[in-house]
């Protein structure tokens, strides 16, 4: 499958490189000693590294006894290209082979010390551009490390070089990069040739990085007037003889007209090139509509905003997430399906028509081949894709006198929350954001507040959660105050929910309704009651004297039945205490009365004989006798 890939891709770059006109970008190297080869001479900038743009750098040739094509670690040779304090930096001589990657070399001289590299060609021919490797994930580790300029110089030159050097010259020289920019106003024209495909290898994870890190800057220079900036995306197309092929119907739109590589290289599964198309087309036209409000560097937060969330590897790299970034970002989404088109046409599409006329090379700029590709006053940039870097480029394409401040600055700081809040979630009732703003950029992630934090993906949906949400806005629940009474669905306990109070219904988010007791029949049922239904809660009354008894949901007499029952437990009270009080007389005044009998009786009991007592005999008058 992959095979088949790669006779595609070269089907689809045949008619491409046979019309092709190459560009090699240059800076002046200027030979200052010795005499033999003072002068002038070319040399082609590296694509990698950090080129001095707008700036000179002086140093010494030095040849290398051994490890003359730097493949290797010049440590393994115990060599050393640190400069002396007072010394001349080091520009290191190199000679081309097939043996490793120009990058390499490059980098294996700047761990040696070297403050930058001429690599010498091996074969007579006009200079080309050192590129990186594609998709090589073991040089991905050194590339984006590699800090110092390099530049390829011819053969012949090459030779001249080592002559001198090994004839005991001191071959002293200048790399000149003032003059690799055109600077004809105070105004920087720039264009980045991208790809939204994250899935392309080490190239596509530079350039994502690198639109992350430059956005920042990018949007002040544009917002000030500074710079006219436009993205472009190239495509290829179909030859007619094969558009009816799976290969052309899977990776092409518009009837094989504009194409892309499979993302995968692989035609039986994941995404096609057609998707890759389409987005690549949805992005133009982000910053087209954009650029007709006058806002085109929104451009910038789209793009950022959907690599970070409508990546492949998480199958979310589709319409439905892209559209949910153009809304938060408040793009007019009519005006964007009307610049799109329909991709299944058989016709030519105005916007990607325009994109392939454009990779065609004009004036002192080549056809564009390379992704990613960044031309500055039509002239291509070489060097690390980096936000340093690729500032101090833009800088020096501006008029002497004629820089903006941030040009002259060795910081680049922006409020990216200020604008539409960065296209973060907000809630403007409780003035609370998920936009954080840093040097780098934005980032929306969902916010602590008081205590309570906020969940979610931070663009489009935060929530509070845990104790305490309540506090804070209600928990994002239905809430609604009438006639000093205040209703709230948020109901905090350990399982946080919105649930609508007693006497409302609803979903208790957006809406908790009124529940009509009286319409409804679940109060006031009683015949002498009288129903009435207010806000949140009902009244109820009873006709005539009645009164209702709202627990048992019926009426009663204020004064008959109710005035009788308690006068009939007063009396009832009453006859109860007389009666306890009448008992206990009687009770005292019969023991009292019992009481004094028996003590009566006890004393005539001593003086006189009662009738049920014998009588006592008188022994007095038996002894007088």
């Amino acid at each position: 499958m992959k095979h088949q890939f790669l006779c595609f891709l070269l089907l689809l770059s045949i008619p491409f490189l046979c019309e092709s006109r190459f560009v090699v970008e240059k800076n002046s190297l200027s030979v200052t000693s010795p005499d033999s080869i003072k002068g002038a001479h070319d040399c082609a900038i590296g694509n990698f590294g950090i080129p001095q743009y707008g700036g000179s750098m002086a140093g010494t040739v030095v040849y290398p006894q051994e490890n003359q094509k730097s493949c290797k670690e010049f440590s393994d040779f115990s060599i050393s290209f640190k400069s002396q304090p007072g010394a001349l930096p080091t520009f290191l001589l190199v000679d081309r082979g097939v043996d490793c990657f120009f990058a390499l070399k490059v980098w294996n001289a700047q761990k040696a010390g070297a403050s930058a590299v001429l690599v010498a060609d091996n074969v007579d021919e006009p200079l080309i551009t050192m590129d990186t490797p594609e998709e090589d994930a073991a040089s991905a580790k050194y590339i984006e490390n590699i800090t110092i300029p390099s530049a390829l110089v011819t053969k012949g030159f090459g030779e001249k070089l080592k002559k001198a050097i090994s004839g005991g010259d001191m071959v002293n020289l200048n790399l000149d990069w003032r003059e690799a920019v055109p600077h004809p106003d105070a105004r920087v024209e720039y264009e980045l040739w991208t790809n939204s495909n994250d899935e392309c290898g080490v190239k596509c994870d530079m350039l994502m990085e690198f639109v992350k890190d430059f956005k920042g800057a990018a949007q002040i220079l544009e917002k000030g007037g500074y710079t006219q900036f436009r993205p472009h995306y190239i495509t290829w197309y179909c030859p007619h003889a094969f558009t009816l092929s799976r290969q052309c119907k899977s990776q092409c739109i518009n009837k094989g007209r504009y194409c892309a590589p499979d993302p995968e290289q692989d035609f039986s599964s994941g995404y096609d090139g057609k998707d890759v198309v389409v987005e690549n087309l949805r992005q133009l036209c982000v910053f087209k509509v954009a650029n007709e409000t006058g806002k085109p560097w929104v451009w910038w937060d789209y793009v950022t905003d959907f690599q970070i969330r409508c990546p492949m590897k998480e199958k979310k790299y589709n319409k439905e997430c892209a559209d949910s970034v153009i809304k938060s970002l408040g793009i007019d989404s009519r005006k964007l399906d009307k610049c799109m088109g329909d991709p299944n046409a058989d016709s030519d599409n105005p916007v990607l028509k325009e994109e392939q006329d454009a990779q065609v090379g004009k004036g002192s700029r080549g056809d564009v081949t390379i992704l990613p590709t960044l031309v500055v006053n039509n002239r291509q940039y070489r060097g690390k894709l980096e936000k340093g870097a690729v500032l101090k480029a833009l800088c020096s394409g501006f008029e002497e006198t004629t820089e903006p401040a941030i040009c002259l600055s060795t910081e680049v700081e922006s409020n990216e929350c200020l604008g539409n809040n960065g296209g973060c979630w907000q809630d403007k009732s409780a003035n609370i954001t998920a936009c954080k703003d840093t040097f780098r950029g934005r980032v929306c992630e969902c916010p602590r507040v008081d205590g309570v934090q906020f969940k979610g993906d931070g663009y489009s949906h935060c929530e509070p959660s845990g104790p305490g949400r309540c506090t804070i806005n209600n928990g994002g629940c239905w809430h609604e105050e009438r006639d000093r009474h205040a209703f709230s669905a948020c109901v905090d306990k350990d399982s946080v929910k919105c649930e609508c109070p007693p006497g409302f219904k609803g979903d208790g988010f957006k809406k908790c309704e009124d529940i009509n007791e009286c319409k409804e029949k679940k109060a006031c049922q009683c015949p002498e009651c009288s129903c009435k239904n207010t806000w949140g809660s009902y009244e109820c009354s009873c006709s005539g004297d009645l009164l209702y008894m709202r627990d048992h949901d019926t009426c009663i007499s204020k004064t008959g039945s109710q005035v009788r029952s308690a006068w009939a437990a007063v009396w009832l009270i009453m006859l109860s205490l007389g009666l306890a009080a009448g008992g206990a007389y009687l009770v005292y005044k019969y023991r009292l009365r019992q009481y004094m009998d028996s003590e009566i009786r006890a004393i005539m009991a001593q003086y006189m004989p009662l009738d049920s007592q014998p009588e006592v005999p008188n022994h007095v008058n038996d002894e007088r006798a």
